[in-house]
Formats: structure tokens, C-alpha cells, sequence
């Protein structure tokens, strides 16, 4: 039986991020998905949404059918 994965290049927060300190965030999605890691992505609160910035993913974590990412602010675009 497979695993169902999404592989993703934004990151879409849906206003659910954790600020971890300074510009390190947490975010937890539904489902198992796929991000690249080390390299700039944008941010974004819907798909549809105005950029917020851009950030690099550092960890990934899969477990119990969630997905969590931390990853680090690089560049904001909107104070929003």
C-alpha cells in the first residue's frame, strides 16, 4: 500500500504559524507533504494570497499523518 504525498513549493500558513523566536516559525499541515529544504520559498497566507516573503525551510518532520515544517524568515515583504 503507498503513502499519499503532496510535494509543495510554497509555503501557504493559512495564519497558523508559530514564531519560534525572532524569524524561525513552526508550521504543522494535514497530511504527509514534501518541501524542498535550504533553498529561498515564498510565503504566502492563502495559495491565491499577496507574497509575505520569502524563507528556507530547515526541518522537516513527518509523523502521525502530520507534516512540520521550521523554517526561517529570510525577506518580508508586508508587515501584515
Amino acid at each position: 500500500m503507498g503513502m499519499p504525498l503532496e510535494l509543495n513549493t510554497m509555503i501557504v500558513t493559512k495564519g497558523k504559524e508559530i514564531r519560534l523566536e525572532e524569524n524561525w516559525f513552526m508550521l504543522e499541515k494535514e497530511a504527509y507533504r514534501l518541501y524542498p529544504l535550504h533553498i529561498p520559498l515564498e510565503v504566502k497566507k492563502t495559495i491565491e494570497g499577496e507574497l509575505i516573503g520569502t524563507a528556507s525551510i530547515e526541518k522537516l518532520e513527518w509523523a502521525e499523518g502530520k507534516t512540520k515544517i521550521t523554517y526561517q524568515l529570510i525577506a518580508l515583504n508586508s508587515t501584515n
